[in-house]
């Protein structure tokens, strides 16, 4: 392909995918689905736009490089400090639940798709994988619990970098020019290059970004340049010592250096995620080009019987298994079974793969034609014997990709809400100072937020912020309804503006079951009209004398508990769990953490300072004192259903 045409259509994959990426977010959908169908139209099964000559033999190099700067960007998000949300069932997930899938897939595909177990267990190595290039944009439309999306996440960026080692393991045994080491050695070997490599590298970055002078005035760009020079040569090194020990040593790289204090991270976090976006579409939309119906329609009956048993069967079984005696109600582990979409090392690794199963059958038929007899028969045999596994081995993997990605992908919104497991929400109408502040205090509680504005550069400073945010008019109610307003328990009012909090009260009140309606009057003559509307009503001024009250007649509480995140904390929750209820506030005590109390206790509208023998009853609100960390524990025990 020339020059000219090369750069066009790389051009165009990337237009494409910012497209896909933009009804992404119109329509609450992974962006892979669009990627997907963008793909297959621009393929020969489309236009033709795309084909596989287009790229030559720099496909694998591409692909790779991509898949590096993907696993990366994953791993750096993975904090540590969330693990905890859920550590044993995600210990679980991405051990228990990665054997399962894996030899549960390659039983399946030996016996549905009737070949050897080489092969099969080169098909389940691969769809181990869910990965976050799939998982993340789903829990951007389902903003599901922290130990939820924690343990979906997490499996998702391990279990990417054990399919892709696996993969290359059993791949071994697949391709007859490959050596073997034995399987457990050999999955060793990648795996410990990997990590060795990835932690040399976050060291060397950390200490350039922590100790050398990187010139102030573009301090922040150097960072982002350094640390995605980090992914990528991570990645090659180990690479170039075994195949797909890159993964292993990107993802390595990614954790380290996203849970270490380096400067400038929210810079990185920035740059990387939108690199990321665009390797991402490209590499998607390029393999699903690459993608033939009659591959996929082949043997179609026992390919859909894989798919059916990875995502109906193996999926619940795994999910059930990782999680017993967890926090997990059973409607929560419902969803993480409906959320298990396999995504870009699948796709990629297995074409690959693939490719490089091809070219073996076209150099044997190459070498057939220069001989003649049995040894001909023999080798033109052996060649079409790679290239149906090169077929079955992309149509089956793709084939769960599409599968899973449009249904699971597509549904899990209506699925979460069906099964109620979404939080529910707490809008803010007014992104200005008083609702960020409120927004940051919520957020730190674990609530579900989104702020609703109308002024396009407070917007855009508050998604920068790392905020959710409802572009639009407040006093609108399809920009409410879109916030979410039919799922909120509340709304708040909290623009500088009466007139327009008591509209937005107003139009609340009316058209959405909302459990609570909090309105800020700035002028305390307006008080009296919030008030007979019965919306609860925070007098700004009257506010401002509370806190300076506070200050002086009790300065150490309300220092103790007013910063975000700070030292002491004080919540109300409502008792759900049936450990909790029938017994005494006496024994209630130990169970909740140390430097945690219950000071006190809210029944039918009556609150009162309990006694030691007071005996909770569900839907009981308990007042928790304590230590912000015990608190949030103890909050977590008294909500478990």
């Amino acid at each position: 392909m020339a020059a000219n045409e090369l750069i066009l259509l790389v051009a165009g994959i990337i237009a494409l995918g910012v497209i896909a990426q933009l009804l992404a977010h119109r329509y609450e959908v992974p962006s892979i689905i669009f990627y997907l169908g963008a793909g297959i139209a621009l393929g020969p099964e489309g236009i033709g736009f795309v084909t596989p000559e287009a790229f030559g033999q720099g496909l694998p190099t591409i692909v790779g490089l991509a898949v590096a700067i993907i696993v990366f960007e994953g791993a750096f998000h993975l904090k540590i400090e969330r693990l905890r949300e859920a550590p044993a069932a995600t210990f679980r997930l991405v051990t228990i639940g990665a054997a399962i899938a894996l030899v549960g897939t390659a039983a399946v595909a030996r016996f549905a798709l009737g070949i050897e177990w080489s092969l099969a267990f080169l098909i389940g190595a691969l769809l181990v994988a869910t990965g976050p290039t799939v998982i993340t944009p789903i829990l951007n439309v389902v903003p599901v619990r922290d130990h939820v999306a924690a343990a979906l996440e997490t499996e998702g960026i391990v279990n990417d970098v054990t399919a892709a080692i696996l993969a290359v393991v059993f791949f071994q045994i697949v391709n007859p020019t490959a050596a073997d080491n034995g399987l457990v050695a050999d999955f060793t070997a990648r795996l410990g290059t990997g990590v060795l490599v990835g932690l040399v590298v976050a060291a060397i970055i950390y200490y350039v970004l922590q100790y050398v002078d990187l010139s102030p005035g573009a301090a922040p760009q150097n960072a982002r340049l350094l640390v995605l020079t980090g992914a990528l040569v991570s990645y090659a090194v180990a690479n170039a010592q075994l195949t797909e020990a890159g993964v292993a040593a990107a993802a390595t790289a990614g954790i380290v250096l996203g849970n270490a204090d380096i400067p400038y991270e929210q810079n990185v976090t920035d740059f990387k995620g939108d690199i990321t976006l665009l390797v991402l579409s490209f590499v998607f939309i390029a393999l699903a080009a690459l993608l033939r119906v009659d591959v996929l329609l082949e043997l179609a009956i026992p390919k859909l019987l894989v798919v059916a048993a990875v995502a109906l069967v193996l999926r619940p079984l795994l999910v059930f298994v990782s999680t017993i005696g967890g926090q997990f109600s059973t409607n929560e582990r419902v969803l993480m079974s409906a959320i298990g979409p396999r995504g870009i090392i699948p796709a990629s690794v297995a074409t690959l793969f693939a490719v490089e199963l091809r070219t073996q059958a076209s150099e044997l038929r190459a070498e057939a034609e220069a001989v003649a007899g049995s040894e001909s028969a023999e080798l033109l045999a052996e060649a079409a014997t790679l290239s149906n596994q090169a077929d079955i081995l992309v149509g089956t993997v793709f084939l769960v990709i599409l599968v899973t990605v449009v249904f699971e992908g597509g549904l899990a919104r209506y699925i979460a809400e069906y099964l109620d497991v979404i939080p529910m929400r707490v809008i803010i109408v007014g992104g200005g100072t008083v609702g960020r502040a409120l927004a940051d205090r919520l957020n730190d509680r674990g609530e579900n937020v989104v702020l609703v504005e109308e002024k396009e550069a407070v917007v855009e400073d508050a998604r920068n912020e790392g905020y959710t945010v409802e572009w639009g008019d407040g006093t609108d109610m399809e920009v409410l309804r879109g916030a979410g307003a039919e799922n909120a328990k509340t709304i708040v009012a909290a623009t500088r503006d009466d007139d327009t909090n008591l509209f937005v009260s107003q139009l609340v009140k009316s058209e959405f079951d909302t459990e609570k309606i909090i309105a800020r009057a700035n002028d305390p003559d307006n008080v009296e009209a919030f008030e007979e509307l019965g919306v609860n009503t925070i007098d700004s001024p009257m506010a401002t004398a509370w806190a300076i009250d506070n200050q002086i007649e009790r300065p150490a509480l309300s220092e103790w508990i007013t910063g975000v995140g700070g030292t002491g904390d004080v919540q109300e929750v409502e008792v759900r769990n049936e450990e909790v209820v029938g017994k005494s506030i006496e024994e209630v005590g130990p169970m909740l953490p140390h430097d945690c109390l219950v000071a006190l206790v809210a029944r039918n509208g009556e609150t009162r300072v309990p006694t030691a023998d007071y005996v909770v009853e569900r839907g009981d609100k308990l007042t928790l004192l304590g230590q912000h960390d015990p608190v949030r524990e103890g909050m977590k025990l008294l909500q478990k259903e």
